[in-house]
Formats: structure tokens, sequence, C-alpha cells
């Protein structure tokens, strides 16, 4: 069973859902676009959640 996507307050991503045990993350975009990031650390997903701008941390840690 896939966990719910997690909603983000943010002008660019709207939601994020993180499988640990793959270390995939998957952003749903305001778009509607969605994207998948293979291989992400925990922590950065963490840091991702925790941050004040999720765009930023998302365009530093995950993007690249």
């Amino acid at each position: 069973m896939t966990p719910p996507r997690i909603p983000l307050e943010s002008s660019t991503p709207a939601s994020v859902l993180y499988l640990p045990t793959h270390r995939q993350l998957e952003l749903e975009f305001r778009s509607g676009q969605i994207y998948r990031y293979l291989d992400v650390p925990p922590q950065a997903y963490r840091d991702l959640l925790a941050a004040p701008s999720k765009g930023i941390c998302f365009n530093s840690n995950i993007r690249s």
C-alpha cells in the first residue's frame, strides 16, 4: 500500500510522496506534473518538509 501524498504549502510543489525503502521521492507540482527522483536520502526528504521555502530546498538539495 502506497502512503498518502503530503500536501505542501508552497507556490511551486503541491505535494510530496516519499518511499523510504526505495529512496524514491515524487513531487507533484501546481501544474499537475509529477516528477520522480531516485536515490533521495531520507534526510533530504525531512529537510524538504521542514524548509520554510520548499521550492528553494527542492532546487538546492533534490533537483540536481
